[in-house]
């Protein structure tokens, strides 16, 4: 029998479709498709930040069963440093910025880059995870910006100097130029006795050729990426600062993630953190090897010579900060960092 054409049979279908359509919880419908910008290639052996967005993409998609999902966009297809903090600022996404991106719009953060701020990677963890300056800058970013900062990603280890000459103690800068990323590091080539320059990352490796700057300073991972290997022919291991860059997400689309489904996102940031970490402190020993193998002359130096470096720069670099940002930022960050340094002794 037909009722207006259909047969009783197509009916009962259509029925039952609805019915199971309407019995299916409405979080079992809803997926959100999150956007997650970050600067560098996308392979793992060149970008760690990859490594991290890899690891919080699959954990993320596997412990909601799908429900969120992450749309990688590496080497900053959605833009430059400041046009992606602006956009997360307004947009339902995730944005891994680093200092020079954090710059402009919360410079409290550079009270955590203090150089030689850190004896060790375990100290900086600590630092990073649990210690009171960073929760309160959390808790001011956030109310300033709209943004939430979920985790400090290990980007590639130490920093370390490379020049075209030997860069043994302070002295050595004299009269020289350096690539500076941000006004930070212009301070601390000051006090050495060189002249700092901003360049942006993309022109550093011609500048370096060019004569345009004699050095730069970098983690190992980056001087490998940038192939200035081909164009520096001195690495100094002077540990001058933790490399990092942060993990940001639009507060409001946070919210209005389930409970599940947001205890799922940021439990997820932590594991791909972890394994991130594990990833580069496995890697910078050979990476250093690899950098010498290329013909760089490696340096590692003595306790007197890194005192020298550290006396003069970290006064430099917290006179040009307090100009910037409250005091109390800077003290409370060294003095935390030196409970943890005090942790893993």
């Amino acid at each position: 029998m037909k009722l207006h054409g259909l047969s009783w049979k197509s009916v009962l279908h259509a029925i039952l479709l609805g019915f199971l359509i309407l019995t299916i919880p409405a979080a079992a419908l809803a997926e959100t498709s999150i956007k997650m910008s970050y600067n560098g290639p996308p392979t793992a052996e060149d970008n760690a930040v990859h490594v991290f967005a890899t690891h919080f993409k699959e954990i993320v998609e596997k412990d909601t069963n799908g429900t969120v999902t992450i749309e990688l966009y590496p080497n900053s297809q959605l833009g430059n440093e400041q046009q992606r903090m602006e956009q997360v600022m307004t947009d339902p996404m995730i944005n891994v910025a680093s200092f020079g991106g954090m710059e402009t719009v919360f410079p409290e953060i550079f009270a955590t880059n203090v150089p030689f701020l850190f004896d060790n990677y375990k100290a900086a963890h600590i630092f990073f995870d649990s210690s009171p300056v960073m929760a309160k800058l959390r808790k001011e970013f956030r109310e300033r910006t709209g943004i939430q900062l979920l985790e400090v990603i290990e980007e590639g280890g130490f920093i370390a100097f490379t020049c075209t000459k030997p860069i043994r103690s302070p002295k050595d800068f004299n009269g020289l130029k350096f690539r500076a990323m941000d006004a930070s590091q212009v301070a601390m080539y000051e006090a050495f006795g060189a002249t700092g320059t901003p360049i942006p990352w993309t022109e550093v490796y011609l500048a370096l050729k060019t004569g345009v700057a004699d050095g730069q300073m970098n983690p190992p991972t980056y001087i490998i990426i940038g192939s200035l290997f081909e164009v520096q022919t001195h690495l100094t291991l002077a540990n001058v600062q933790y490399s990092d860059q942060f993990l940001l997400a639009n507060n409001a689309m946070m919210e209005k993630l389930s409970e599940k489904e947001r205890s799922a996102v940021l439990a997820a940031a932590k594991k791909a953190n972890q394994l991130t970490r594990e990833f580069v402190e496995s890697q910078v020993e050979s990476r250093i090897n690899f950098l010498q193998e290329k013909g760089m002359q490696v340096y590692r130096p003595t306790p007197e010579e890194m005192k020298a470096f550290k006396d003069l720069s970290t006064p430099s670099y917290i006179a040009w900060l307090s100009k910037q940002i409250n005091r109390e930022w800077i003290d409370q960050s060294i003095a935390d960092a030196q409970r943890a340094n005090d942790k893993v002794k």
